[in-house]
């Protein structure tokens, strides 16, 4: 069974692609998903405040005190500095291309234009075989319009890439006013492929102590069910490479994605929930499936149902809203 896939301009063993996530911070761990069938592995997330920190923490130790007497310095506060920093990263990256045959694509995420450039341009000396971008902006400014939003992101993907060599993707959510005009924009600019999409993380409240805190909640795989129709709407009109994220936890959802044209398939929360060993599962069903209906490889099966090569294009538009309104069962009405 030929699994094979092209993301990125790399040449994959199959479309199973283990996305940004915690597991990826151990060695062994990364290790174990190559083992258990990944084709390749995005990297925890290296964030914009974190390049910043370091930026902080070097002005401090070169410039902060050449302007203080040296009597006065006991007054002002350390800057604390325990934290995982990009140092760290780059020699994560270093040791996950010596212990992997399979290619390791870093990640950072931000969401200004900053210090972006400088420190992709030392992740490709690290070795990463690709970028992946994540932009991940709350846009809350009553005073600025969608259009400068939107512009910004195309000037960090141009910036990234002018500054690197190496195939860059852009991971977005789906929050803009014209998904496919953005997606293009996107491509114009610079990315080589399109992660659709990111998931905002949103935040709680705790009553109790009347604090605001993050509480993760895992994907499920009802959320597959965005990416699955913009991907298909995308495929065939995009150069720009597209993976598919969110919800996929079963060889199920990687077929269904593949068929509307996602070049390889993402997964993270189906890790953390069955563990590291789930990708053997799902490579196990999926070449059992492919079998069973008779398909000899991903790329026979790559777009298959995509709005390109079903002839209906509403069906991943507003007519596939009226037929679902219309199916559901008379006391839902």
């Amino acid at each position: 069974m030929d699994l094979k896939t092209n993301y990125l301009g790399l040449a994959l063993k199959s479309p199973l692609v283990v996305s940004a996530n915690p597991l990826s911070e151990d060695l062994n761990n990364l290790r174990k998903m190559e083992d258990s069938g990944a084709a390749a592995i995005v990297l925890y997330s290296l964030f914009e405040e974190q390049i910043k920190t370091e930026q902080m923490e070097l002005y401090y130790h070169t410039e902060f005190h050449n302007e203080q007497f040296p009597e006065s310095l006991s007054f002002f506060p350390e800057i604390e500095t325990d934290y995982t920093g990009p140092e760290k990263y780059l020699e994560h990256i270093q040791a996950a291309k010596r212990a992997l045959d399979i290619p390791v694509i870093a990640s950072l995420n931000g969401s200004s234009l900053g210090g972006w450039t400088d420190f992709a341009k030392q992740i490709e000396q690290a070795g990463a075989d690709a970028l992946e971008l994540n932009i991940y902006k709350i846009a809350t400014d009553m005073t600025k319009s969608s259009a400068e939003i939107e512009q910004e992101y195309l000037d960090i993907v141009q910036a990234v890439k002018q500054a690197i060599n190496i195939p860059v993707a852009v991971k977005i959510s789906p929050f803009f006013s014209n998904m496919a005009y953005m997606a293009k924009q996107l491509e114009q600019a610079g990315a080589d492929g399109l992660v659709l999409f990111n998931r905002f993380y949103q935040p709680d409240i705790n009553i109790e102590t009347l604090e605001v805190y993050p509480h993760v909640l895992l994907s499920t795989p009802q959320a597959l069910r965005l990416p699955l129709r913009w991907i298909g709407i995308l495929y065939g009109k995009l150069k720009a490479d597209l993976a598919a994220t969110s919800g996929i936890h079963q060889a199920e959802d990687v077929i269904k994605m593949l068929m509307v044209g996602a070049s390889v398939t993402m997964m993270a929360s189906a890790l953390l929930k069955y563990g590291i060993d789930h990708l053997q599962t799902v490579q196990h069903d999926l070449i059992t499936w492919m079998q069973e209906h008779e398909y000899e490889s991903v790329s026979q099966m790559r777009g298959s149902m995509s709005q390109l090569k079903s002839g209906d294009d509403a069906s991943f538009e507003r007519a596939q809203y009226i037929r679902a309104v219309s199916s559901l069962p008379p006391e839902y009405r």
